[in-house]
């Protein structure tokens, strides 16, 4: 007989019923003491050097307690309360709940636009203040003062970062958009899109840009934008009495997650000014194909429009150019350029011939080989880390506070190596700078020259990307610079992930190919005619297509983020190549990382041994179900004594001449439910009494977890022997599938749908009227081949 398996994630939250309910007592007990499978035996205290099974538990990367993982209920419960809802609902409701969307979009894009004003604003301040302090004592030469302020500075900021992840939210460590790419398959992870890792996100992330660290701040702008939507989108808050009329409309996770989707494009439209790429990646890079529905395409389309900051006056170009504006005066202290200013290379005329298109096609090609190494190191330095991050808050620090000082000798001692160089003489700008941003960086030269390693590692991020795409500056950096800060940039970077900061993976990738491309471009400089900016340019998007594996949004980006749309062809080109060439190898960086933190992430394909195996043979028996007309003390045993999070719904005779299904009911409107105590002492139909007693929106979701508890329960001895009517609060069409189906077609369905429970009747009559239930963690390649080891796993 088959073994039975062990599923936290579908038994503590998602109402996996295929275990007996003897052997399910004490399951949330045992998950919150972290045991993952107990079928490999992996537990949390595992190294995650070990090559091991994934499992379907959340394993937070930067050392957060393991959580259950709960999916979302995308499917719209078709109750009877749902059908009165609708029948009664009028016109005047049906424009409150489209201008509140319409309203609730805007709002994403003026909170996302002010907040990447605020975080440009922030870290060109403290970094300039940084900077300016550690030239001032250089130009005295106080060399030993200049590094001991400048990684002074850079530690004692990377630990304030590191101390908010660690005792406020540590789910706001790392990119997010690993985690804001699983919500919308599906995965609600804990804390994910909490206030406090919002909070923690915005802060965190200018602490450890302007700490100095190989980071981004544009990759955590996707999950900040996405946190801002997902409060919006709570439908008001009982606790603190915000519980206007019209929020009712979004207390579920369908509409919620439309907005978070839109969030998530308003946060890349906030980070780069690139509006049309930021919907492209949401829809490419984050969204699963069951969102793409008509409500979510209205909803992208309007955000398109929203955030065209290029050519239309609109909520992003509005906020921006005002406080560019307002900045221009002189009144935003050190504010200097930042990312607000587009690292414009139009200025190049874009002319190649045969030998050029060979270079771009070696430039994907390497790009691909290192971008796919790339995310090789990556995933063995989280593991690494992970095992580190376990052990507490202090360690989560100190790991921080060492990364800071290595990175702060980098960029302090690494341009001593370098050399001074005679100013050019026929540049318009100051050479060398005395300010805390440009070009040509004097470090310990005299004056006339410049240090161009320092004018690489002395610099904010985006100075240095800026610098780097600069046109008609072929030979402002010698070949071992570039090749120096390369392979320093690529190393920090690699190391930098995983610590407890919140911490984007586009400006690591697009600082070390730009310097590639350059040095590509400076080693091709006799058969090629391109501009060394323009191979820079090429030489960060073969990188992003070697890691991320996106073409068409990382295509646009870059357009947008460059203003030249005549790189169109090449741009596209190299994302390509060096997209098929690491895919040779492994997988993009954001799916590893999911795979790694446990996320049961369902992939838009079944996989290849699905299709030797049919629906019945991932689910067994017996089920845990009720009827439609149930105990109370029934009910609540099942609910105390399982964590299932759906039960199947069966009629009997008299109420039906056989067995058969009539729905299914989620544990969150049982808990409704019974704490409304609508109970009668005969086992009868309640009628309408329910109807009348209850809206839909009492079986709404609460935001934030505030709904009804097993312990908020308080049910008498004498009620525990009455009976409830089920009828009204079951999907009475929940999705089901025979028996027999493919396991990779209910796949298929299970995602495209966004199905949370997914019911399996038999073929013939004659049997019970529902065989089983297909969840999310079903179909995981760990549990299949978990039931069938000798099924071959595809590579």
């Amino acid at each position: 007989m088959r073994e039975r398996k062990t599923d936290l994630d579908n038994r503590a939250t998602h109402g996996l019923h295929t275990v007996k309910e003897e052997d399910v007592e004490g399951d949330i007990e045992n998950d919150a003491k972290g045991i993952l499978n107990s079928d490999n035996g992996a537990h949390s205290t595992e190294p995650l050097l070990v090559k091991r099974r994934n499992t379907t538990s959340q394993i937070a990367i930067v050392g957060a307690n393991i959580s259950p993982i709960e999916s979302l209920d995308y499917e719209i419960a078709e109750n009877e309360l749902f059908k009165q809802d609708r029948r009664s609902r009028k016109k005047v409701q049906i424009f409150q709940y489209i201008l509140l969307k319409w309203t609730f979009a805007l709002l994403i894009g003026l909170f996302t636009g002010l907040v990447g004003f605020f975080n440009n604003i922030a870290v060109e301040n403290i970094s300039g203040f940084k900077l300016l302090l550690t030239n001032k004592l250089m130009r005295k030469q106080q060399y030993y003062e200049a590094f001991a302020a400048f990684a002074g500075c850079n530690m004692v900021l990377a630990a304030a970062a590191a101390a908010l992840c660690s005792f406020i939210a540590p789910a706001a460590a790392g990119s997010g958009i690993p985690e804001v790419k699983a919500y919308l398959n599906g995965i609600d992870g804990h804390s994910v899109l909490a206030p406090g890792t919002l909070f923690v996100k915005i802060l965190g992330s200018i602490l450890g840009v302007s700490a100095g660290f190989v980071v981004g701040k544009e990759g955590p702008m996707v999950h900040t934008g996405a946190c801002i939507a997902s409060l919006l989108g709570q439908g008001g808050s009982r606790k603190y009495h915000l519980t206007w009329t019209w929020l009712r409309y979004f207390k579920n996770d369908l509409q919620r997650r439309d907005l978070i989707t839109c969030g998530a494009a308003a946060g890349v439209a906030a980070a780069f000014r690139a509006p049309v790429g930021g919907v492209l990646f949401a829809l490419e890079e984050a969204a699963s194909w069951h969102v793409t529905l008509p409500s979510l395409r209205v909803a992208v389309l309007f955000i398109a429009y929203l955030f065209n900051a290029h050519k239309n006056l609109t909520v992003v170009a509005i906020v921006l150019r005002a406080f560019m504006e307002f900045c221009g005066t002189g009144k935003c202290g050190i504010f200097g350029k930042g990312g607000l200013v587009m690292y414009d290379v139009s200025s190049e005329k874009v002319q190649y011939s045969g030998p050029d298109v060979l270079a771009v096609i070696l430039l994907g090609i390497i790009g691909g080989i290192f971008g796919s190494l790339y995310n090789y190191l990556v995933d063995k330095v989280l593991r690494t880390y992970s095992i580190i991050n376990e052990k507490g808050a202090a360690f989560k620090i100190s790991l921080v506070i060492a990364i800071a000082l290595l990175t702060s000798c980098c960029s302090y001692g690494l341009p001593w190596f370098g050399r001074c160089i005679p100013c050019p003489t026929h540049i318009t700008v100051s050479c060398p700078n005395t300010d805390e941003s440009g070009n040509y960086k004097s470090f310990q030269c005299p004056p006339g020259y410049y240090n161009d390693i320092a004018s690489l590692f002395l610099s904010t991020n985006d100075d240095a990307i800026r610098n780097l795409f600069s046109a008609s500056t072929k030979k402002e950096f010698r070949i071992s610079t570039l090749f120096l800060f390369f392979s320093a940039v690529y190393c920090l970077g690699i190391v930098t992930y995983g610590i407890a900061i919140p911490s984007g993976l586009f400006i690591p990738v697009i600082l070390a190919g730009a310097c590639y491309g350059r040095l590509v471009g400076r080693l091709f400089r006799s058969i090629s005619n391109l501009d060394t900016g323009l191979f820079a340019l090429l030489g960060a998007a073969s990188f992003l297509g070697g890691t991320m594996r996106m073409t068409v949004s990382l295509c646009v980006i870059l357009l947008e983020l460059t203003n030249d749309l005549l790189l169109l062809p090449l741009v596209m080109l190299v994302l390509l190549i060096s997209k098929t060439v690491a895919d040779n190898f492994n997988k993009g960086v954001y799916d590893q990382i999911v795979k790694l933190k446990g996320l049961p992430y369902m992939e838009a394909h079944a996989e290849p041994h699905m299709r030797h195996l049919v629906a019945r043979d991932v689910v067994s028996g017996p089920l845990v179900t009720f009827l439609g007309i149930e105990k109370v003390g029934n009910i609540l045993h099942s609910l105390r004594t399982t964590g299932h999070n759906g039960f199947p719904v069966i009629d009997e005779p008299p109420f039906s001449d056989a067995p058969e299904l009539c729905g299914l009911v989620l544990r969150s409107h049982l808990l409704v439910l019974l704490k409304g105590k609508n109970f009668s002492r005969e086992r009868i139909p309640a009628g309408q009494e329910i109807l009348r007693r209850f809206a839909v929106f009492d079986f709404a979701k609460a935001g934030s977890g505030k709904g009804v508890k097993l312990e908020d329960l308080d049910i008498e001895e004498e009620e525990m022997e009455m009976y409830v009517d089920l009828h009204p609060i079951s999907n009475a069409s929940p999705h089901t599938v025979v028996e027999t189906m493919s396991l990779a077609k209910a796949a298929i369905l299970f995602r495209k749908i966004g199905l949370r429970h997914m019911c399996v009747v038999p073929l013939s009559q004659g049997r019970p009227p529902i065989v089983g239930i297909l969840t999310r963690h079903d179909f995981m390649p760990e549990h299949i081949l978990g039931l069938y080891p000798h099924i071959k796993p595809h590579k």
